[in-house]
């Protein structure tokens, strides 16, 4: 129960990786303070078996400076001051540039890189008058590569920049910021994408040095680890959690070496 009692706020907290999210600090005893634009959180609760005590809800669009505002005000309201923030939301919807116009490359902007900076905004007085806190953004390996999706590509490469800027100006005051980076992740909308092409997970993994793509809890167990006092020296940091794909090109050293393993 490394985090019992502890206010953890989650954004994107319906999602396949938010919910893992969830799960995984509640089992760690932490309240968790979530936020989605999905009216179906109300049934998250249910879903988690959390008590009243320990689970609290905002329906919000993040990219909203008085959405944001209003959600952690009653959040805050509800179980405490935030404690740690984890920064899950996001998404991308224009796979290539030829696609993706100036409405398109905005909004993708907008709910990676913004929605982590107001969140952010909404919570570092708080942790400032505490003295304490840890914020850890979910990224993606997209903001170190040039992997497709290029505005949601940015939009990751920002939070990166950001994350390291939060480290370097709220250090002095016991705030962490610390950033993951997932490869694929198996998440419901990968699972769709399968039931259309059975084999686009098998196509996948042939990239990955451990032969499989990142499962949600995968990446919930290392916002865990970042967000413990077990990391507590550790902030500016970004961290792949992508099953080795940023280790090097499997694919082309296989070729190159014409060895099998």
């Amino acid at each position: 129960m490394i985090f019992k009692d502890k206010v953890v706020a989650i954004t994107g907290a319906a999602g396949g990786v938010g919910q893992s999210l969830c799960r995984y600090f509640l089992d760690q005893g932490a309240k968790i303070a979530v936020i989605d634009k999905k009216a179906s959180l109300e049934g998250l609760a249910g879903e988690l078996k959390a008590d009243a005590g320990r689970f609290a809800h905002a329906v919000a669009d993040i990219v909203e400076p008085a959405e944001v505002e209003s959600a952690f005000a009653s959040l805050t309201g509800a179980l405490g001051p935030i404690e740690i923030l984890v920064n899950n939301a996001g998404g991308s919807t224009h796979g290539t540039f030829a696609r993706t116009d100036a409405a398109g490359w905005r909004h993708e902007i907008r709910v990676n890189a913004d929605s982590a900076y107001l969140c952010a905004q909404a919570v570092i007085p708080g942790m400032q008058a505490k003295r304490s806190g840890v914020i850890v953004n979910i990224g993606s390996v997209n903001g170190l590569a040039a992997l497709g999706d290029p505005a949601y590509s940015a939009g990751k490469a920002a939070m990166i920049s950001l994350t390291r800027s939060l480290a370097q100006e709220y250090g002095p005051y016991g705030i962490r910021a610390n950033i993951v980076l997932p490869g694929t992740i198996r998440t419901p909308a990968w699972e769709r994408r399968a039931a259309k092409d059975p084999k686009v997970l098998e196509t996948l993994r042939r990239w990955y040095p451990l032969g499989r793509v990142v499962e949600p809890t995968d990446v919930a167990k290392a916002v865990g680890f970042l967000a413990s006092d077990a990391a507590s020296a550790i902030t500016g940091v970004a961290l792949p959690v992508d099953c080795g794909l940023m280790s090097g090109n499997i694919v082309m050293r296989q070729e190159l070496t014409l060895e099998d393993l």
